[in-house]
């Protein structure tokens, strides 16, 4: 996804739930209805990919790093974001 492209979701306090797919060929954002699917290169060792899970999101979003806070789901493939 480009820079920006999912503005309209980064509302303060929203929460936002995703599905992380680990070890994927390539980083990549797709929207499937209601839900977002976060591809990811990273291996899930030591919170990498969640770490380039919330890169990833903050730039769809168009928002800095710091405001994009991990909720639930540390070590699991699905993850809440708190936007704020």
């Amino acid at each position: 996804m480009k820079k920006g492209e999912l503005a309209h979701l980064a509302v303060v306090g929203a929460e936002i739930a995703v599905l992380v797919t680990p070890k994927a060929a390539r980083n990549r954002i797709v929207a499937e209805g209601n839900v977002l699917r976060v591809y990811v290169t990273t291996v899930p060792e030591g919170g990498k990919a969640t770490v380039e899970v919330q890169k990833m999101l903050a730039r769809a979003l168009g928002v800095p790093k710091r405001d994009v806070t991990l909720v639930r789901g540390a070590t699991a493939r699905q993850k809440v974001f708190r936007i704020g």
